[in-house]
């Protein structure tokens, strides 16, 4: 079998999405939005997740806004709203994604990482200090000051530099379109991980996996690690 062109390339460095890539928190930020909405009196239509997915919650929240019909003044609030649903949501149920820990175990052994994310970052920090991750990571980086959040390849810029590596030298690991877009305005690969990629997200990413425990992806990276 012939390798994807990805699984033959060492990276200097790894850059990785947390939600829905690290953390199973997707579902918790859907029904955040649907616990803040449904508070308005609005159901969410059935595409609302899929154009929320990987935003900031900033702007999650403006959208949420003009969905709800509230005078844009609002917006700060329902962003407030959103995000006290969320952390109560993870906090009851910070969940891994399949294959996480051990692909991050394994390329930590070869490669600096980082995490480039849109949350907030004490959500990011506690989930993965949950999870016994969090020290496997040099930085996290989050929009801030000057940093723009996803799309814009703001974080993604910083992490490579924190990590040592100029952006072609650097891996990212994501599963939306907003970070597939981030990454590659950054100029940086990208392995795109999940169960259901569309043609946009196919057509941006280096390589996509089902999950981060794929066989080949593993052998990859043990294939890496340093001879004892």
């Amino acid at each position: 079998m012939t390798l994807p062109n990805l699984l033959t390339w060492t990276p200097s460095a790894i850059v990785f999405d947390c939600d829905g890539t690290l953390m199973d928190s997707e579902c918790h930020w859907e029904h955040a939005r649907e616990k803040v909405l449904l508070g308005y009196g609005v159901e969410p239509s059935a595409d609302f997740g899929a154009r929320t997915k990987g935003l900031h919650y900033a702007e999650c929240g403006r959208l949420m806004t003009e969905v709800a019909g509230l005078p844009s003044a609002r917006a700060e609030l329902v962003t407030g709203e959103l995000l006290e649903h969320f952390r109560a949501l993870v906090a009851d149920d910070p969940v891994t994604i399949t294959g996480a820990g051990e692909f991050v175990r394994r390329v930590a052994a070869f490669a600096p990482l980082a995490v480039a994310s849109n949350c907030p970052r004490d959500v990011v920090e506690s989930g993965l200090s949950h999870a016994g991750l969090l020290d496997s990571f040099s930085d996290i980086v989050v929009p801030d000051g000057d940093l723009k959040p996803k799309p814009h390849p703001d974080v993604y810029l910083a992490a490579a530099r924190l990590c040592g590596a100029a952006p072609e030298d650097t891996l990212a690991v994501e599963d939306s379109l907003c970070g597939i877009l981030s990454a590659t305005r950054a100029g940086l690969r990208v392995l795109g991980v999940g169960p259901t990629p569309g043609e946009e997200e196919l057509a941006l990413v280096d390589l996509w996996v089902p999950t981060l425990d794929w066989p080949a992806l593993l052998d990859w990276a043990a294939a890496r690690l340093p001879v004892a």
